[in-house]
């Protein structure tokens, strides 16, 4: 059965122990001090449980911490101590979307049901051992979450938020993870529409490439996951992104293969030899109360001259003396005659 010791005489025993009247005694004549049976096995585990106790503190906050550093526990964060080094994989207006608009209100209404992904922006950043939750003032950068961090910034609230694992923080291609990072949770999460998934996965590719030197890309397709054939088409809507969106309006909504045609009619358009110009001229001349206006531009001259009275004898005259002009001047062959307008 097992026994325990009256209240009683534990509280006496440490009344006793901690006076500071008495001098201090043998151990072995501790025990036999009247009035106290049990004052020197009571102090002996009161320190016992004391140093047990800060032991377990201690142990405690250093798992605490270590669970920190690799995401097995949350920490609370002002939005304002995370920054955003990468910048979204979305389309530019993302955040006036309805699809944002809803998050708002479910996190306005409901709280932040998933922590945002972040590393610290010190690398040999560790938390506090004293008060390892306490990271008020601890700068950040943002890896996954930016919806979810927009809408703290929106509504006020404090960001739940979980560290990445560090263990590639610290590389040459540390940049293609976080890119990953956030490349896989935008798959997982919401589909991306083809322009913006294609756009995510060459900037992953150039980015890995410039890491590391050599890149295939099946090599590079097994890495992320994708098949192969994806790669090409990724890299070319990457390299020609504001092409597409200054040609085509409605790039986020195209499919893959409306992406694939829109990309060969770039190329033609590129390929299309364009006419030499020699830029436009102009003169002016005043005729009495009138305006003379002369241009050039591709090979064209045109005379603009209102509420002049002529004739069609004399516009004949006049376009004798342009043409004799223009074979002794400029060396075009008379046939050549220019193309008067609006005279």
């Amino acid at each position: 059965m097992k026994r325990s010791i009256p209240k009683s005489l534990v509280q006496r025993a440490l009344e006793t122990s901690t006076s500071k009247d008495e001098p201090d005694m043998p151990a072995d004549l501790e025990m036999k001090s009247a009035g106290s049976p049990y004052r020197g096995a009571g102090s002996a585990w009161k320190a016992g449980a004391l140093a047990q106790s800060q032991s377990a503190v201690q142990a405690g906050r250093e798992a605490l911490c270590n669970d920190i550093l690799n995401g097995r526990h949350e920490i609370m964060l002002d939005p304002a101590q995370v920054t955003d080094p990468l910048g979204t994989d979305r389309r530019a207006d993302w955040l006036d979307q309805p699809a944002f608009e809803g998050l708002v209100q479910s996190i306005e209404a409901n709280g932040q049901d998933t922590p945002v992904l972040v590393w610290p922006v010190d690398l040999d950043w560790q938390p506090d051992p004293l008060d390892p939750t306490n990271v008020d003032g601890v700068p950040f950068m943002l890896l996954t979450g930016r919806r979810r961090h927009a809408a703290a910034v929106r509504l006020g609230l404090h960001l739940r938020a979980t560290l990445a694992s560090p263990e590639r923080r610290d590389t040459p291609d540390a940049q293609f993870e976080m890119l990953f990072l956030r490349f896989r949770e935008n798959e997982a999460r919401e589909n991306l529409s083809a322009f913006e998934r294609l756009q995510s996965i060459g900037e992953m590719y150039e980015e890995l490439k410039r890491a590391e030197g050599k890149l295939t890309a099946v090599a590079f397709a097994k890495r992320i996951g994708v098949h192969e054939s994806v790669i090409s088409r990724a890299r070319a809507v990457y390299g020609r992104k504001d092409e597409i969106l200054n040609a085509f309006k409605n790039a986020y909504d195209m499919s893959f293969g409306d992406l694939q045609k829109a990309l060969a009619s770039l190329d033609m358009k590129a390929a299309k030899p364009k006419k030499a110009s020699d830029g436009k001229l102009t003169a002016k001349r005043k005729i009495g109360t009138r305006n003379l206006s002369l241009s050039h531009a591709n090979g064209t001259l045109s005379i603009k001259a209102a509420g002049v009275p002529v004739d069609q004898a004399q516009l004949e005259e006049l376009s004798d003396l342009i043409a004799d002009f223009l074979n002794t001047k400029a060396g075009r062959p008379a046939r050549s005659e220019p193309r008067v307008t609006q005279l």
